[in-house]
């Protein structure tokens, strides 16, 4: 079987997506390729997973903080999915509302 480094990076970019646990293998199974599609979709999911623990953290705020949560949750759900849909398509496409920010910040991976 031959080495396609195109399919591979699809394969690590969609596995990013793959809860947590995915992530983690996307990010060390890409550290000796450095696919550039998976690379960024791995930046994509470092993000949205960063933005679930800052909706944990805003939904101890009293009284509004739960609201800001569960719209930030549903938000979230909504990115995700869109990015997933992305990498098994085969684009480069950044997430809704942060997915460039993302970019920026998680630049040096």
């Amino acid at each position: 079987m031959t080495f396609n480094p195109e399919i591979e990076g699809k394969q690590i970019g969609v596995i990013a997506y793959l809860t947590v646990i995915g992530l983690i293998a996307a990010f060390i199974m890409n550290m000796e390729k450095k696919a550039a599609f998976a690379q960024f979709h791995i930046r994509q999911m470092l993000g949205l997973f960063v933005t679930g623990l800052v909706l944990g953290f805003v939904s101890w705020v009293p009284f509004i903080g739960w609201f800001i949560a569960m719209v930030g949750f549903f938000v979230t759900i909504y990115m995700w999915i869109v990015g997933l849909m992305a990498a098994v398509n085969g684009e480069m496409k950044p997430l809704p509302f942060l997915g460039e920010n993302y970019e920026e910040w998680f630049k040096n991976l």
